[in-house]
C-alpha cells in the first residue's frame, strides 16, 4: 500500500510564509533543546515504525585507529544493504523522494538507482556549539527583511524555526568547523562520461563559529567568514583564484568578493560574484548560489516552511569518500556511480523558495530538504521559468570524527535539459581536510589573494 506524501505535523513543524517580524522562540521552547529535542532542535525520538532510530549524541569519538589526515574510516562498514529502489519499483517508495529524485530515474531508467541502508543519526558538534544554540536561542533575530542576522553567535541561531528563511540561515551558519583548508576538486563529464578534473585549493575562517563571539564582536565586524579559493590545474586555469567576505548583516554591507586573474595578474573587486552568475569552471551546471547547495543572500526569493518529510538521503558516505576509489571509479555518464552511493531514510525540513516579483534568476522556484540533524541540505530540487525541473542537486555527507560536523564529502548538481552533472569536492586522490589551521585575517585580504594566485 502506497501513502499518499506527507508533511509531518507538530507543534513546531507547521507551514508559515517569510515575514520580516516573526516571534522569537520562548523560554519554555528553548527548554526543550536536549530533552524532547536535540541541542540543535531535531526531534529525538525515533519515527512510528523505527525506520529512523532515535538520536543518541551521534559520533562522538573516532572509531580506533583513526588519526586526523587520514580519510575517514566508514564505522558502518559492516552494514547491508536493506534494499535498492530502481525504475521497477519507484512507485513503492515515491512517498519517500523528492519530485526531484524521482525525475533522475525516469532520465536515466536503465543506470540510476539508490541502495538503501539501514539509518545511522551520526551527526554531531561540539558541546559548545550546543551550549550557544540554547544560550541564544530566545534572542537570534532576522534584520529587516531576513537578509542578515542579529544577536546570536556560534550555534544554530533558529532550532525551532518559525519560517523558511529561519530555516534557510539554519543552513547557511550550521557549524563546520573555525579554520579549514581543503584541497580537492570537481569535474563536469560530458553525456559520454569524459571528464576533465580542475583542482582547487580552499581555506575558510568561520568567524561566527569561534567559541569567542558573541553578538557584539559579529555586530561590530559585520562578518560571517572569509572564504578563499586557488584553482590549482589544468595548466590554463592554475593561478586563478577568489576571495569572499560574507557578511552579517548584508542590508548594510552586501558580500564582498575579489577575483584574481593569473593571465592580468590583478586583482578586481567581484560584485557579481553571487546569485546565478556561473560557477567557477563549472561549464554552467551551477549557479554562485548554488555552491553548498546554497550560499549567500536569500532576498531574491519568498521563503516558506512547509514542514517536515522522512526522504532517502545521501548519508554516511564514507565509502563514497574513500581514498581507496579514483575518481574514475566514482565519475560516468549522466550520473555518479552509484554503487558507491549510501542512502538513509532521514527526517528532513522542506523549505521552499519562491522568485519574488521583479527580480531575476534562472531559478524560478528552489525546494530545500535539510537535515534535521545538522542543518545541511542534502537535496534540492530546482525549477526553470517554465516550472519545469531543470536541475536536481545532492549533497554527500558525514560526520568528519576530528572536530565534529556533519558535511558534506561531494555535492552533485544534474542538469537534466543537458543529462549532465558537476561533481564537485572530490578528493579521494587529495590529501584530506585539515580542520586544525590557525588563519588570521591577514590570509584573507586582497594581497593575499595575489599573493595566492602567483
Amino acid at each position: 500500500m502506497i501513502r499518499k506524501p506527507t508533511l509531518i505535523a507538530a507543534a513546531f513543524c507547521g507551514v508559515f510564509a517569510s515575514s520580516s517580524v516573526l516571534a522569537k522562540i520562548t523560554a519554555d521552547e528553548a527548554a526543550r533543546l536536549g530533552k524532547d529535542l536535540t541541542p540543535i532542535g531535531a526531534e529525538k525520538a525515533a519515527n512510528k515504525d523505527g525506520s529512523i532510530p532515535a538520536w543518541d549524541g551521534g559520533i562522538t569519538t573516532p572509531p580506533a585507529g583513526y588519526k586526523a589526515g587520514m580519510h575517514h574510516p566508514d564505522p558502518y562498514a559492516d552494514d547491508k544493504i536493506l534494499f535498492t529502489i530502481d525504475k521497477s519499483n519507484v512507485a513503492e517508495y515515491k512517498d519517500f523522494l523528492s519530485p526531484g529524485q524521482i525525475e533522475l530515474f525516469n532520465t536515466y531508467p536503465d543506470t540510476f538507482k539508490m541502495n538503501i541502508y539501514p539509518t545511522r543519526r551520526s551527526a554531531s558538534y561540539p558541546q559548545f556549539v550546543y551550549d550557544a544554540t540554547k544560550k541564544y536561542a530566545t534572542t537570534a533575530e532576522l534584520v529587516e527583511g531576513g537578509n542578515g542576522i542579529k544577536n546570536t553567535a556560534v550555534g544554530v541561531p533558529f532550532p525551532i524555526p518559525k519560517d523558511g528563511l529561519e530555516a534557510i540561515w539554519n543552513h547557511l551558519l550550521r557549524f563546520r568547523g573555525l579554520s579549514i583548508e581543503r584541497s580537492g576538486g570537481q569535474a563536469a563529464p560530458t553525456a559520454s562520461g569524459s571528464y576533465n578534473y580542475v583542482g582547487f585549493d580552499e581555506q575558510l575562517l568561520v568567524e561566527y563559529s569561534s567559541p569567542e563571539a558573541t553578538p557584539e564582536k559579529l555586530q561590530e565586524s559585520n562578518i560571517l567568514f572569509k572564504f578563499k579559493q586557488k584553482v590549482t590545474e589544468p595548466a590554463r586555469l592554475a593561478g586563478t583564484a577568489l576571495l569572499v567576505h560574507e557578511t552579517m548583516d548584508q542590508i548594510l554591507t552586501p558580500r564582498q568578493a575579489w577575483t584574481y586573474n593569473s593571465g592580468q595578474r590583478r586583482v578586481r573587486r567581484a560584485p557579481n560574484v553571487a546569485y546565478d552568475a556561473p560557477g567557477t569552471a563549472a561549464d554552467s551546471l551551477r549557479t554562485t548560489d548554488d555552491f553548498d547547495m546554497f550560499n549567500g543572500s536569500p532576498n531574491r526569493y519568498n521563503w516558506t516552511l512547509k514542514g517536515k518529510q522522512e526522504l532517502y538521503i545521501p548519508y554516511n558516505s564514507y565509502k563514497l569518500h574513500s581514498d581507496k576509489l579514483s575518481y574514475d571509479d566514482i565519475l560516468q555518464a549522466g550520473h555518479i556511480n552509484p554503487e558507491h552511493v549510501r542512502y538513509e531514510k532521514h527526517r528532513v525540513w522542506v523549505v521552499e523558495a519562491n522568485l519574488k516579483d521583479g527580480t531575476r534568476h534562472i531559478y524560478k522556484k528552489r525546494v530545500f530538504y535539510i537535515d534535521e540533524d545538522s542543518w545541511q541540505v542534502h537535496v534540492a530540487d530546482i525549477y526553470d521559468n517554465r516550472d519545469q525541473m531543470y536541475r536536481v542537486a545532492m549533497a554527500h555527507g558525514l560526520n568528519y570524527y576530528e572536530v565534529p560536523t556533519h558535511w558534506s564529502t561531494l555535492e552533485v548538481y544534474h542538469d537534466l535539459n543537458s543529462r549532465r552533472y558537476l561533481a564537485i569536492g572530490l578528493d579521494n586522490q587529495e590529501k584530506m581536510y585539515d580542520f586544525s589551521q590557525s588563519f588570521n585575517d591577514n590570509e584573507f585580504t586582497s594581497s593575499a589573494l595575489r599573493r595566492e594566485g602567483r
